[in-house]
């Protein structure tokens, strides 16, 4: 029995059908990707999306187009964030500085893989609800002394 290599969609939980939606991806790396069949969705207005990803090269860039991306994750969604490797292409970010700005908006890390040779990508997802985050590079809004969770806002 034969079994086909793992793509990169396998590695980031894509499943067939699910709601896609993916943000300032290259040309060409979309297709890296291997993505099953899926609904690719380009009107946020009321979605809820099992993925979304995220390509940025700053941490200016990141920090612009994380937080609108959040209330858009559903529930069990995931929110990917892909950046060059080795800060190619003039990147100013690291694996510290995504997993900062992820804790800073209510996003907790989990899966780490590489996309191509330029491209590495890194999931977020929201935390599950009473458990205490720790990491050395962020921590969560209401961790900090917030006294709740705060209700996703979504925009209009």
């Amino acid at each position: 029995m034969t079994t086909s290599p793992r793509t990169v969609a396998d590695k980031m939980r894509v499943a067939p059908g699910c709601r896609v939606h993916v943000v300032g991806a290259p040309p060409g790396v979309v297709e890296t990707l291997g993505l099953p069949p899926h609904r690719l969705v380009m009107d946020l207005t009321g979605a809820e999306l099992d993925h979304v990803h995220l390509f940025v090269c700053t941490r200016a860039e990141l920090e612009a187009g994380f937080p609108p991306l959040v209330p858009y994750v559903a529930p069990r969604g995931r929110l990917w964030v892909s950046w060059p490797r080795g800060r190619a292409l003039g990147s100013d970010l690291g694996l510290p500085v995504v997993i900062e700005v992820g804790y800073d908006h209510a996003m907790v890390e989990s899966t780490n893989v590489r996309v191509d040779d330029t491209w590495t990508a890194l999931c977020f997802t929201h935390p599950k609800p009473g458990k205490v985050y720790r990491n050395s590079y962020g921590t969560l809004p209401w961790q900090r002394g917030a006294d709740r969770l705060p209700d996703p806002v979504k925009p209009t």
